[in-house]
């Protein structure tokens, strides 16, 4: 008698080597995850998932490039001299260098931030803190003076530090002057500049229209370092978007052309197993954190690449839907049968239909990658690859 499958979807974070400069990746991953199933007593299915961190991705591509390369290329763009940089969001890790080369390059900045928090929700100030300062921020452009009356100095939140301060810092450090300005809409900085880079993430093709539109000579952070400079990393796609800090003087750029090591890892399991899995690369997850109110999402995509497997959105219908509505008259064997009739005989496109009301309408790689990012974590876990089984399951699988 066969036995009933009674696990879902298993996230496996797989412990690899340190990865450096020049390691055949592809096949120390495929390694890895053959290794991890035998020592732990699982087995690979069809459709499992394989995902690779970007970070380990970018550093045995060797993407990574100096503050004088960003430097140069803020230079030869935009001239040199005064510079408006716009709506960076508030990161020692993902912004902090990146602002020192872009001040290297300019004789004067000015900083223009969002408030009261940046893009991805790192905040300045309470919304509380606006209010009761009779501030509109949807109108309202505060100097640095005028910030430092209402609010005083603000410590953001889990970090500790006042970013205001440190940025401009930074700038100075650079070399160059600084002023700090505090407005939501793009124009603000052509009171200042016409020169500007635009270092919001998402919104980013219409700050760019918008500024542009006025006469403004503008380039996103995917416009910098979107080709080599004196030998550097690159990204031809999303320049400096993405990019961490790697060390004092250096950042490492989002990876690139990573179709070809997804499609090779997918290979290399089909001849070493006989599996069919998917592959991708992932970066940040998509999701907010309900306390500090940051949407994690400071990479411009979740997956720069994944095999074609994963291109779509879930399909699935909403079991709690149809017990309480469609079969409220079932219990027991009799209402488990008709579930698994319904998912079984449920049409190929969903959309629409009521009875997947509730189901995440987001796309599956942006899915499975914040599930990966979760996994595999920031710090010290070792885990750059993880191994997700059983998500293409439903409640039918393996009866």
């Amino acid at each position: 008698m066969s036995t009933e499958r009674r696990v879902g979807t298993v996230s496996r974070g797989i412990r690899c080597p340190i990865f450096r400069e020049g390691d055949d990746l592809g096949s120390q991953v495929v390694d890895s995850v053959l290794e991890a199933a035998e020592a732990e007593g699982f087995e690979l299915r069809d459709r499992d998932v394989i995902c690779i961190t970007e970070s380990v991705v970018a550093r045995c591509q060797g993407n990574y490039a100096s503050i004088d390369a960003i430097a140069e290329d803020v230079r030869t763009k935009l001239g040199g001299e005064t510079i408006g940089i716009i709506w960076p969001i508030l990161s020692r890790n993902r912004f902090a260098i990146c602002l020192r080369g872009m001040a290297k390059g300019a004789k004067k900045v000015v900083l223009m931030l969002s408030y009261p928090s940046d893009e991805v929700g790192n905040a300045l100030l309470t919304l509380d803190q606006v209010d009761n300062a009779g501030v509109n921020p949807y109108s309202d452009v505060l100097t640095l003076a005028r910030y430092r009356e209402l609010f005083g100095e603000n410590k953001h939140q889990f970090t500790g530090v006042d970013y205001v301060s440190y940025y401009g810092d930074i700038i100075k450090e650079a070399g160059a002057e600084v002023e700090i300005i505090f407005a939501n809409h793009a124009e603000e900085i052509l009171n200042y500049t016409d020169r500007v880079i635009a270092c919001d993430i998402h919104t980013r093709a219409r700050t760019k229209r918008i500024l542009r539109s006025k006469g403004a000579k503008v380039f996103g952070m995917d416009e910098i370092l979107n080709a080599p400079v004196n030998g550097s990393g690159y990204n031809e796609k999303y320049g400096l978007l993405g990019s961490n800090k790697a060390t004092e003087d250096t950042v490492k750029l989002f990876p690139r052309d990573c179709q070809d090591l997804v499609d090779g890892i997918q290979d290399e399991i089909k001849e070493k197993t006989g599996k069919d899995v998917e592959v991708m690369v992932y970066g940040d997850g998509a999701f907010k954190d309900p306390v500090g109110k940051i949407w994690e999402l400071a990479d411009p995509v979740v997956s720069p690449a994944y095999t074609s497997g994963l291109e779509g959105t879930p399909n699935e219908l909403k079991l709690k839907y149809l017990a309480d509505n469609d079969y409220s008259n079932l219990s027991g064997e009799e209402l488990k049968e008709a579930i698994s009739r319904a998912i079984l005989e449920k049409e190929s496109d969903l959309v629409g239909n009521m009875a997947s009301e509730g189901t995440t309408p987001r796309r599956l790689t942006d899915l499975i990658g914040s599930l990966c990012d979760l996994t595999s974590g920031s710090g010290d876990k070792g885990t750059p690859v993880v191994l997700i089984q059983g998500y293409f399951d439903n409640y039918t699988t393996g009866r």
